[in-house]
């Protein structure tokens, strides 16, 4: 999982190892030091999920608990405080089953075993969706999705829920129509997005735009698109879902970093938006405004996650990451920006 400027991995058996930027804890080692090379997260076994926010980080256990951990100015490691924690923590819930997370810039959010969506953390523009802009240390309901919720998915601030029957919902900021409901109009309980009732196999909530995997394995996806994020060969905000080009059919994952999207297809890599710090990966610092595929990475990749400015992809080898690298980020024991 790539967050804003720290990386994590799941290792074999249920350990995890974090590495990059760690001043408020975010990596979980018990210290505030940054870290070039990956370092063990300290007294996790039994992980089964991850997920990076901007300064904390979250994961789910096989035991359905979830922990977090890193900075906490908004109650966002969920821990009935805004007290730090440089080491795992249980979210204040945790004896409810968990069969998901997300985790967002300054909140987190949740899917119970049941099927119910639950947030906590920031709450500004109603990204916790429970119809107020009230912070929240501990989860709080998402207003009408108690049950049939499969995924969960967190953007800068702004969330969104797949449901049973393959629909998208989305609730918080919409300043860049990274809800789809064809307004620009904030929502703090969940909206409809237009067009995407059934039919939708994964979500990805970007900084301020938004993804969809169909179960035709086509990639829509919607929101800010002023550095060719969306995909559709323009830089033109989209208010609803538009087809990204070429992406049709054959897509198996997704994910939407700050201002660039990743996706993969047939096992292989492709990027595309912003790309000054080379998150791309294609051996440039050029925008691209439709899918471009990964120098590199033309099979074998088995997973792939877009962070703010760099991105991290899962192949037989390990893991390999490019871009924005000042952090230690990219986990190669350097802070050298990597254009490939």
């Amino acid at each position: 999982g790539a967050g804003f400027y720290h990386t994590c991995a799941l290792i074999a058996g249920g350990a995890m190892k974090c590495w990059g930027y760690n001043q408020f804890g975010g990596l979980g080692d018990g210290s505030s030091t940054t870290r070039t090379a990956p370092v063990a997260v300290a007294g996790l076994i039994g992980v089964t999920a991850v997920s990076p926010g901007s300064l904390h980080t979250c994961v789910l256990t096989a035991l359905g608990d979830v922990k977090c951990w890193g900075y906490n100015f908004f109650g966002q490691t969920g821990n009935g405080s805004t007290s730090q924690s440089a080491v795992p923590a249980n979210v204040a819930w945790h004896t409810v089953g968990v069969a998901s997370i997300g985790v967002g810039a300054y909140h987190s959010c949740a899917v119970t075993s049941g099927g119910a969506a639950r947030c906590w953390g920031a709450n500004e523009s109603g990204q916790l969706g429970d119809n107020t802009t009230t912070q929240r240390t501990s989860a709080v309901a998402v207003a009408g999705l108690d049950s049939g919720v499969v995924a969960i998915s967190t953007g800068a601030v702004h969330s969104c829920a797949l449901t049973v029957g393959g629909g998208v919902w989305c609730w918080g900021r919409n300043s860049d129509g990274q809800l789809g409901n064809n307004s620009l109009t904030n929502s703090p309980i969940p909206v409809a997005v237009v067009g995407l009732g059934s039919g939708v196999a994964a979500i990805s909530a970007g900084g301020y735009h938004t993804c969809a995997l169909t179960t035709t394995g086509a990639m829509k996806c919607w929101g800010l698109n002023a550095s060719g994020q969306v995909g559709d060969n323009s830089t033109t905000t989209r208010l609803t879902p538009a087809d990204v080009s070429g992406l049709g059919s054959g897509v198996s994952a997704i994910s939407g970093g700050a201002l660039h999207t990743c996706a993969l297809t047939g096992g292989a890599a492709k990027c595309w938006g912003y790309n000054t710090w080379g998150t791309v990966g294609d051996n440039s610092t050029t925008q691209r405004l439709v899918p471009t595929a990964v120098s590199g990475l033309g099979s074998g990749v088995a997973a792939i996650s877009a962070g703010v400015l760099h991105t991290c992809a899962l192949v037989a080898g390990g893991v390999k990451c490019w871009g924005y690298n000042v952090y230690g980020q990219l986990g190669d024991n350097s802070t050298t920006q990597r254009l490939t």
